[in-house]
């Protein structure tokens, strides 16, 4: 996984990045009719219900835009929250309170949406060893906004990107020659390229299962697709040999019933790629 510091690398990049796009050379409007000077107070009103994220990212945008922008947190991230709630006080230069709008209030409604989702799913686990993970898809540019939000809702983030764990799927298979060759392929660069990442392999049946646990070094077997029954005869078949995790298409309503097949984890693409945004709105006070 990757490092607190390369997070907050992401995190910054993200930021600079949406006040140019947004703000170009001048928050005109703001400009025009709002004299420099002029002091404001506003409050984050929430309009919706579900889980709260993205306050700690509304910090660090309101510090890139104006450091002596103020915050009075009342609500923190990961608390359920109704509508009227409000989580924050901002105070400080009008001008910079709206210059930051539109980026917290984006950063926001998506993190509180997916923060939403996974709680949802992590209450459908309760009871059960399993655990729930991201993917990779995710929105371009703001993965790690993203994947926080996974974290802020009670779930754990799968690797970030291509860069910090292999995983095997059926494309990298077919294209090594097969499970067993593009193990031992991957066992030998990472040796010599002195590469200390964890090895996922994906499997389509249960014969590919068979076929993985008589390689060295697999940290994780991916049972991609399988019905409850072939997930069960997975699990027994794995043991305490690695990890597990199941995936494919998994929801709301099939979600309980893998867990209860005995997989470690559960991976879903759903809790970033499809969530509708908690509606949210920066007020003057």
């Amino acid at each position: 996984m990757i490092s607190q510091t390369q997070f907050q690398k992401e995190l910054a990049l993200i930021i600079s990045n949406a006040i140019r796009e947004d703000v170009g050379d001048g928050d005109h409007s703001s400009l025009a009719c709002i004299p420099s000077a002029t002091k404001g107070k506003a409050k984050l009103l929430v309009k919706d219900e579900g889980v709260i994220a993205g306050i700690e990212f509304a910090k660090q945008v309101f510090q890139y835009v104006d450091d002596q922008l103020s915050v009075e947190t009342l609500i923190e991230d990961g608390s359920r929250v109704k509508y009227g709630d409000i989580a924050f006080y901002v105070e400080g230069s009008s001008q910079a309170i709206l210059k930051a709008e539109r980026l917290v209030l984006n950063a926001m409604q998506r993190m509180s949406a997916i923060a939403t989702k996974t709680r949802a799913f992590m209450d459908l686990l309760e009871g059960t060893k399993t655990k729930i993970l991201d993917t990779r898809k995710t929105t371009p540019g703001i993965r790690a906004l993203e994947k926080w939000a996974v974290k802020i809702g009670g779930g754990e983030n799968h690797r970030f990107a291509l860069y910090d764990m292999i995983m095997l799927k059926d494309n990298h298979i077919d294209f090594a020659g097969g499970i067993t060759k593009a193990i031992a392929k991957t066992n030998a660069y990472l040796k010599d390229n002195n590469r200390d990442l964890k090895i996922i392999v994906e499997a389509r049946n249960l014969k590919e299962i068979e076929e993985i646990l008589e390689s060295d070094g697999v940290y994780r077997i991916l049972i991609d697709n399988f019905n409850y029954e072939d997930t069960r005869k997975a699990v027994a078949m794995i043991g305490d040999k690695c990890l597990t995790e199941s995936s494919g298409g998994i929801n709301e309503n099939t979600l309980r019933a893998y867990a209860d097949c005995g997989v470690d984890y559960i991976s879903s693409g759903a809790l970033t790629h499809s969530v509708y945004n908690m509606d949210l709105s920066l007020k003057a006070v």
